[in-house]
């Protein structure tokens, strides 16, 4: 039986985190796979999302929210013992621009990216461009991660994707968050940029680029 999404969010917005994390571990199939655990995780904070546009909850019960599905995710990736596994990967960074708080999604594509062999750095939320650069630049990143998920915050979006584009290692851009599932962003960035709608898209470009490792081995 899939798990109910609608009370999962009821006992985000009670704040009780271990009746959310026994609702997913009483669902075999998400304690055995991440990405299907991060969707579910992502419909709920979509439908917390919703609630809070509709003036249905406050800020204070989305921040309660948001707490406790933060709480889930890091005990679920301590579960499958999932944070830095492999020292020798390529290196991905996470970030959300400046000014935005939320953070959740792009937390779960930053595990994702480990369980396919990346060495990551989750900076979270409100990173400023300045610091975005120094850490692309000194770590070598050779991906780097954004989240956005206010509209009136992607007028930024153009000057992170074009400045670390820019750098001189070329890090591959993706552009993900709330707002790219809704709205095309494609005139923030530019051609090379990877505009990711969803954790599928994200998974997609994975598997696209695990097959590009197996062929050049």
């Amino acid at each position: 039986m899939a798990i109910n999404i609608e009370m999962l969010t009821d006992d985000f917005l009670e704040g009780d985190q271990n009746q959310a994390w026994e609702r997913i571990m009483d669902h075999s199939e998400l304690v055995e796979n991440s990405y299907l655990t991060f969707e579910v995780l992502t419909k709920a904070m979509h439908r917390i999302g919703i609630l809070w546009e509709e003036n249905k909850i406050s800020v204070a019960d989305e921040h309660l929210a948001t707490t406790t599905c933060d709480y889930v995710l890091s005990r679920y990736a301590h579960f499958r013992k999932m944070a830095n596994r492999n020292s020798e990967g390529p290196k991905a960074l996470f970030l959300c621009i400046e000014q935005e708080q939320h953070y959740l999604g792009v937390k779960m594509i930053s595990l994702l990216f480990e369980e396919y062999g990346f060495q990551t750095k989750l900076f979270g939320a409100n990173l400023p461009l300045e610091y975005t650069l120094d850490q692309a630049k000194k770590w070598g990143a050779s991906v780097v991660g954004i989240s956005v998920s206010i509209r009136h915050h992607a007028e930024r979006l153009n000057r992170y994707v074009t400045e670390l584009e820019d750098l001189p290692h070329s890090p591959e851009i993706i552009v993900g968050g709330r707002l790219a599932s809704q709205y095309d962003l494609s005139s923030y960035c530019s051609e090379q940029t990877k505009l990711v709608a969803d954790l599928r898209q994200v998974r997609e470009w994975l598997e696209s680029w695990k097959d590009s490792v197996q062929y050049d081995l």
